[in-house]
């Protein structure tokens, strides 16, 4: 599609002078024996998907799974099931109930599949007549599918008939979504704005399909998680110069901003039982680092998670097995090849590590 526009993200910024005179493959299946397996056995967690976002205006978007049977990751997951392509950029992938969704950002798809056998049952298009929507991140919630798409709309997908319902009006450029205390949070980044960048989360009622407020937000906000404690985590972006960007913790009943962390940049992150694990990537020096915050106290409770000396040269992407609340970190290399997913320890030890495809971002467990 022409005039396509995509947020004003340094990933991709990068990704598309890298990707303009790069060539790039399919990967085939290869057996790749992690350092160390998981020593239980027992537990529900029978593999690992990632999303690949590939390169901007590549069409190289792909899936890998790792399989914790043989210790196999196939990289080109999907397109050895299907016989085709995901498409270009892919931006977000869950699990829900039966079925598997990949979001698709510049080809304005949601992919959805089979998640036992990875077969595509439908692929749903996100355009306003041939405008691309620009879909970017997906959660769910009741029997719908919510997917914030760039255009200022929230997509209501039924996940049963896995038809388009509704598309509901947020703020400018929604770029995260998540579903928690009964209600639908949606960061409204502004991103194509600048320097007038957005600076709202909108709260989605479920059963109205509709925006009921916004509320304040540091500007440019960009991923929301729940924590368990009435509190939603967000990730405020700034605006790349003098305003860093900085991890905030919104209290979801006040609608108030209660805290911001301020002694550190904060690119994204994930919360599992009472931990936020955050990771910054300096664009400028190349250097990423990794936090552990406590989501009770607020406060920060190791500065370095990784404990055993592993050096992860691009921290791309993490994750939390939550069943066995193994920490996975992704690693895009130099932004051009293929990249790779580290598991670790709660205590920040290396466990193994398996190839996955170019710049590995989403993680989803499978647990049949």
């Amino acid at each position: 599609m022409a005039n396509r526009q995509l947020p004003a993200l340094p990933r991709f910024l990068l990704i598309f002078f890298i990707g303009v005179i790069l060539l790039t493959a399919s990967c085939k299946k290869e057996p790749l024996a992690p350092e160390v397996k998981p020593a239980d056995t027992t537990f529900r967690t029978t593999g690992i998907f990632v999303l690949n976002e590939g390169l901007f205006n590549a069409n190289n978007a792909s899936l890998t799974r790792f399989s914790f049977s043989d210790s196999i990751a196939e990289t080109d997951y999907f397109f050895n099931k299907n016989g085709r392509k995901l498409g270009d950029t892919g931006s977000d992938l869950g699990i829900y109930g039966s079925k598997m969704y990949v979001v698709v950002n510049v080809s304005s798809q949601v992919e959805v599949m089979d998640a036992l056998t990875c077969l595509s049952l439908k692929q749903i298009p996100m355009f306003d007549g041939n405008k691309a929507r620009q879909p970017r991140k997906i959660a769910f919630l009741g029997n719908h599918a919510f997917v914030c798409n760039f255009d200022g709309t929230v997509a209501v997908i039924d996940t049963t008939t896995l038809e388009t319902v509704k598309f509901i009006q947020a703020g400018r450029n929604p770029d995260g979504i998540t579903a928690a205390y009964g209600k639908i949070w949606v960061t409204n980044s502004g991103g194509l704005g600048f320097p007038d960048y957005d600076h709202t989360v909108s709260v989605i009622d479920p059963v109205t399909l509709s925006e009921i407020k916004k509320l304040e937000s540091g500007i440019n906000p960009y991923t929301i998680h729940p924590d368990n404690h009435g509190n939603l985590f967000v990730i405020a972006r700034g605006n790349y110069g003098d305003i860093k960007s900085r991890l905030q913790v919104l209290d979801a009943t006040s609608g108030e901003m209660k805290h911001t962390f301020t002694n550190f940049e904060a690119l994204n992150f994930i919360i599992s039982g009472d931990s936020a694990f955050v990771y910054n990537y300096d664009w400028n020096s190349g250097s990423s680092s990794i936090r552990v915050i406590n989501t009770v106290t607020l406060e920060v409770a190791n500065n370095a998670f990784i404990s055993d000396g592993t050096v992860i040269e691009s921290v791309y992407g993490i994750a939390a097995d939550p069943f066995t609340r193994i920490i996975y970190i992704t690693d895009a290399g130099n932004f051009t090849g293929r990249g790779k997913v580290h598991a670790f320890t709660r205590s920040g030890k290396k466990l193994y590590s398996f190839d996955a495809g170019i710049n590995p971002a989403g993680i989803v467990f499978a647990n049949k």
